[in-house]
C-alpha cells in the first residue's frame, strides 16, 4: 500500500505577492495530489481564528475532507494546524497534542485507516526557540508513546529547525527516520530545510520531494514538501 503525505505552511494563504488567495493554495494542493496533507498557518492568528481556506471551497474544489478538531467554530484546526485527508481514507479519531508554548504553536494527531491498515498522521508547527523546539518534540513523542494503538506513524510540519541534522532533530532518535525532502524556505529562493517528514520504521520510503511550481513559488513563503511511503501487506 502506498500513501503520499505532504506538509505545507500556507502563511495564512498570503503569497509573496502579498495577496491572500485561498484558491491558489487549493490549486497547489491539487498539483501535489497527496493522500494526507498537514497544513500550518491555516487559521488567522487573532480574533475568531477564522480559517483562511473556506470549508465549502475545500469540498467543492478538492478531494479532501478536513479532520474535524477545530476548537473554535470558524477555524479549521488547532493553533493553525490542520490535516486534510483524501476521501476514501477513514478517520478513526483525532485530537490536539498539548505542547509547551509561549507563542501560539501546536500539533494535531489523526488516527486513519486505508485498505484495512491503520496508521497515524501528526501535523505540527514548532517554536522559533531551539530549546522549546526540543521540549515540543519530546511532548509529541510522548504522545505517540502513550497512544493505546501501536501503528505506523508519520510526523510532519514546519519544524523551524535550520540545522540540517543537528539541533532539535536529535530528539528523533532511532528508529525514527527524519526525511529532508529539500530546501523549502523561503519559497522564491529556498535556503533552509525547515519543513520535514519523520517516519516510523514500518514505512518504506519511495520518494521525497519539494513541490516547486510557478504557483507554489508565489503562494506562500514556504514550499510544500511531500513523501510517498509504502507499507508491506500484513
Amino acid at each position: 500500500m502506498q500513501i503520499t503525505f505532504a506538509s505545507y505552511n500556507i502563511h495564512k494563504a498570503v503569497g509573496i505577492d502579498r495577496r491572500r488567495d485561498p484558491e491558489r493554495i487549493l490549486s497547489i494542493l491539487r498539483e501535489i495530489d497527496a493522500d494526507v496533507v498537514a497544513l500550518q498557518e491555516v487559521d488567522r492568528r487573532y480574533g475568531r481564528r477564522m480559517s483562511v481556506l473556506p470549508l465549502d471551497m475545500i469540498h467543492a474544489t478538492t478531494a479532501y475532507e478536513p479532520v474535524p478538531l477545530s476548537m473554535k467554530p470558524d477555524s479549521l484546526g488547532w493553533h493553525g494546524n490542520a490535516i486534510l485527508v483524501r476521501r476514501g481514507i477513514t478517520l478513526i479519531e483525532a485530537q490536539a497534542v498539548p505542547l509547551p508554548v509561549l507563542e501560539p504553536r501546536g500539533a494535531i494527531c489523526a488516527e486513519l485507516e486505508k485498505d484495512g491498515r491503520r496508521f497515524r498522521a501528526i501535523g505540527m508547527h514548532l517554536d522559533l526557540s531551539g530549546l522549546r523546539r526540543r521540549h515540543q518534540i519530546r511532548s509529541v513523542l510522548a504522545h505517540v508513546d502513550g497512544c493505546a494503538a501501536r501503528c505506523p506513524t508519520v510526523m510532519m510540519g514546519d519544524l523551524n529547525e535550520w540545522s540540517q541534522a543537528g539541533g532539535s532533530l536529535r530528539e528523533f532518535a532511532a528508529p525514527w527516520q527524519v526525511l529532508a525532502p529539500g530546501r523549502s524556505f523561503p519559497s522564491r529562493r529556498p535556503m533552509a530545510q525547515l519543513d520535514r517528514i519523520i517516519v516510523s520504521p514500518e514505512w518504506g520510503v519511495m520518494t521525497t520531494n519539494v513541490h516547486r511550481t510557478a504557483l507554489s513559488a508565489t503562494g506562500s513563503d514556504h514550499l510544500p514538501v511531500h513523501a510517498t511511503l509504502s507499507l508491506p501487506k500484513k
